[in-house]
């Protein structure tokens, strides 16, 4: 159904609150941020806010899902471009490393704000893991089926990359990084795939 007018500056409204928020947790983490540095970013005022949010922990929730959808949908495509099983399970780790990398400052908050009401709870992961976790086994699936890969469980081992790209993400936040995001998946991906090949 084509949108109303309003709909559509709605939708718009609502994206320029996010990306100044955005920012400024970027800048100032969840509790040094206010909702009026972030009407100040976006150039609105402090009452616009309001009427697409109810709080600032709201506007950081939401922050957080459209930041969890856009890695599923962003998943989903490179695990359907990636040429083999090996590449996808590579691909599937790396989107994840990428989207902390690029949103670090959330992933920090995040982490360090659990109990709080604001971490993302175990149901909540698990539901926005679900549909990637369930196109990478659908492709270790077929490819067994082709003998290219063994069969051993591919929802474990599809879930086993989600772990590791979560430990990983971890272990990069407090300041480890070993190597660059593309050598760190290629080593993760390679560490299931000895599982996997035939």
């Amino acid at each position: 159904m084509p949108r109303t007018k309003q709909q559509v500056v709605s939708e718009f409204r609502r994206a320029e609150i996010l990306d100044a928020a955005r920012k400024v947790f970027a800048r100032k983490g969840f509790e040094g941020g206010s909702v009026d540095e972030i009407a100040a970013a976006a150039g609105l005022a402090k009452g616009t806010i309001y009427l697409y949010f109810k709080s600032k922990e709201e506007v950081y929730r939401a922050l957080l899902a459209q930041g969890m959808e856009a890695v599923k949908a962003g998943t989903l495509a490179r695990i359907d471009e990636a040429p083999t099983v090996h590449k996808k399970i590579e691909a599937f780790i790396l989107v994840r490393l990428e989207n902390a990398e690029r949103n670090r400052e959330i992933f920090q908050v995040t982490d360090t704000q659990s109990g709080s009401g604001l971490a993302i709870t175990r149901s909540q992961y698990r539901n926005w893991l679900q549909e990637p976790v369930e196109a990478l086994a659908r492709a270790i699936r077929k490819a067994q089926k082709r003998g290219e890969a063994r069969p051993v469980s591919a929802e474990r081992i599809a879930w086993a990359a989600a772990d590791l790209a979560r430990g990983a993400i971890v272990r990069r936040l407090v300041g480890q990084p070993d190597d660059g995001l593309q050598e760190e998946a290629a080593f993760l991906a390679e560490i299931l795939w000895a599982s996997l090949k035939p």
